[in-house]
């Protein structure tokens, strides 16, 4: 079995595969060996998959960096509150408006560098995801034929492959950008009372959120559903062309249907074990950029109940907003870490499913 592990493995590329797949996990996680992990997932023992000393470092370094933003976010609140209650003090409005709307662009000028950043992140994140999924996918697909699910292949390949592409570039090139329109109103219906197309904003958001479930939704259920339709006759296939070996080979037929019960069995293996490190890739992929984007969200959402005692309202307001867009964009990173792993694991289901048939 160890043999022919072996040299399945070698002859159909994956050692290629898990050399390309380090790329994606290098930068985050250097101390993760995705060769080691591979070695001990075909035994079923990945024992720790990250370290967790690595993650504290990289969360404490994020909190740090957060602490720093909404620090100077507080005290340019703080210093504007102190002048416009001497301002007002002395009846001058006008130069109380000027100190708003100074304090209101430092403010927004401060948030919206961090908010591109982040944003630039969850685009790249995703565009790693779907050229990873690129990579995988032909390699599930090669491991699924050496298994003998010849239908359950012939559907899934094209489903996947378009569904990845398209679903990624469209998150990618169209909703993250849509979120970035939501924002800009936001920041523009909080400059004057005058200004004010906050549902505008609110229904942007919303039909992003809407969006997301219909792909989710769409993705998981076609994958099923194709998946199990294909699964049985692949697996009454199977069980009719070892029968028809066993049987009409003499002599020798029993052996060589054993035989290809046992290559059978190492292919299977062999996806499966590739399948897990698929699903560990883009956990590398998702995870530090997920932990960012959470302590961003939590963060705003502090700093907007820790000011409201001494910041207008518009500014409370615009930090609720911001905090809003930042859980929309954790939103959008875990469905679409969380859509591909489904499939990932529909994919290894299915198979699994096609050779108990037999």
């Amino acid at each position: 079995m160890d043999e022919i592990i072996d040299s399945q493995t070698e002859a159909l590329g994956i050692n290629n595969f898990l050399n390309s797949a380090k790329n994606y996990t290098e930068k985050n996680f250097p101390n993760l060996n995705i060769n080691e992990l591979f070695k001990s997932s075909l035994t079923g023992n990945i024992g720790n998959i990250f370290k967790v000393s690595n993650i504290g470092n990289i969360f404490l370094n994020e909190i740090q960096n957060v602490i720093t933003l909404m620090t100077s976010v507080l005290v340019i609140i703080i210093i504007h509150s102190i002048f416009k209650a001497i301002i007002e003090s002395l009846g001058n409005s006008s130069s109380s408006k000027v100190a708003y709307f100074v304090q209101y662009l430092v403010i927004v000028t401060l948030i919206i560098n961090t908010f591109i950043s982040v944003l630039n992140i969850t685009r790249e994140s995703i565009n790693n995801i779907v050229e990873f999924m690129s990579l995988l996918i032909p390699l599930l697909i090669t491991l699924m034929l050496t298994t003998g699910t010849l239908v359950t292949t012939s559907i899934t390949e094209p489903i996947l492959l378009f569904m990845v592409n398209f679903m990624g570039n469209f998150i990618s090139n169209f909703l993250i950008p849509l979120l970035l329109v939501a924002i800009t109103i936001s920041i523009i219906s909080n400059i004057s009372d005058k200004i004010q197309i906050n549902r505008l904003s609110n229904f942007l958001k919303s039909s992003i959120v809407w969006i997301l479930g219909i792909i989710l939704t769409f993705f998981s259920c076609t994958l099923t559903l194709e998946g199990t339709l294909s699964s049985s006759v692949d697996g009454l296939t199977g069980k009719t062309a070892k029968a028809a070996v066993s049987s009409f080979i003499p002599v020798v037929g029993k052996i060589l249907g054993d035989t290809v019960d046992s290559v059978i069995g190492c292919g299977n293996v062999l996806k499966n074990s590739v399948g897990i490190i698929g699903v560990i890739i883009i956990l590398g992929i998702v995870l530090i950029p997920i932990i960012k984007i959470l302590i961003l969200w939590l963060s705003f959402k502090m700093t907007s109940a820790v000011c409201e005692v001494v910041a207008d309202e518009k500014i409370i307001k615009l930090m609720d907003q911001m905090a809003d867009s930042y859980k929309i964009l954790l939103a959008i990173l875990i469905s679409v870490s969380v859509m591909f792993i489904i499939g990932i694991t529909i994919v290894l289901k299915i198979t699994n499913s096609s050779l108990m048939y037999r």
